[in-house]
């Protein structure tokens, strides 16, 4: 089994590349490839499904942090807007925890493959006004909004982007903006996702090395080069245009779902 914990640090810095540069964590992409690794790793089929959703959580507080912080020195973050939406964000990715933990991993695996697949259609075809102002959208409305962000990001395993980027784009935010701000959001999510599923599962979940649902070796191993791999992330979200890479995104997210569907 030892032998086998390199691969979380690769899966580790695809996940950071992608948090800095689209504000999506990679965490599907990192759900799609532990429900295929854990079971190496003495994780039950039974408990896989659960097991890769907590872990990927996990790993994003550390990878949605580098992230931000590296948007955080360029001005992207709008912290107001962040404040506005962390009381709901909290919420919801405790409650969606809370419901994964109490659902069968069958449900949460065509969950996420549903979830891979319209993402994968609103990165392709869909279309937001042009953002490029500098206010920060706040009010009760972002909290609400948040709530659901959190819920349903917790249930797929996510920090969120796929959700948090297209409405403040939506909202009026420049695209980069809204890259950086999203990460900050998937901090927060990560925390109450993690923590639901750590502390809400059952006594002996997972057999060794793990809290809960969270599987240590793959949530470290995998947030140790996110870490490194973010900055860099965020230097080409700042260099680059994002539809053409948005595209090559959703053809992960389809390969993501059919691996799924073989597993």
């Amino acid at each position: 089994m030892l032998d086998q914990l390199w691969i979380f640090p690769i899966l580790g810095a695809i996940a950071g590349v992608l948090a800095g540069l689209l504000g999506v964590g990679g965490g599907l992409i990192l759900v799609g490839a532990l429900v295929w690794l854990l079971p190496l790793h003495g994780i039950g089929p039974d408990a896989a499904m659960h097991a890769a959703l907590a872990s990927s959580m996990a790993s994003i507080v550390l990878t949605a942090a580098s992230s931000a912080y590296a948007h955080h020195r360029r001005g992207s973050v709008l912290w107001p807007t962040v404040a506005w939406m962390a009381p709901g964000l909290l919420l919801g990715g405790w409650l969606g925890s809370g419901l994964a933990v109490a659902l069968d991993g069958v449900v949460l695996k065509w969950g996420v493959i549903g979830y891979c697949l319209l993402a994968a259609a609103q990165m392709t075809f869909g279309r937001v006004r042009a953002g490029g102002g500098d206010a920060a959208p706040a009010g009760v409305g972002m909290s609400v909004a948040g709530t659901g962000i959190g819920a349903v990001s917790a249930l797929v395993g996510i920090g969120g982007g796929s959700m948090t980027v297209p409405l403040l784009v939506w909202r009026g935010v420049a695209a980069v903006r809204a890259v950086g701000t999203s990460s900050a959001c998937g901090v927060v999510i990560g925390i109450a996702s993690a923590a639901g599923y750590a502390l809400n599962a059952p006594a002996g979940a997972l057999p060794e090395h793990a809290i809960g649902y969270v599987y240590l070796p793959a949530a470290i191993g995998v947030a140790v080069t996110s870490v490194l791999c973010a900055p860099l992330g965020s230097k080409l979200a700042h260099a680059i245009g994002g539809p053409a890479l948005k595209r090559v995104f959703a053809v992960f997210l389809v390969v993501v779902a059919g691996s799924l569907l073989l597993q």
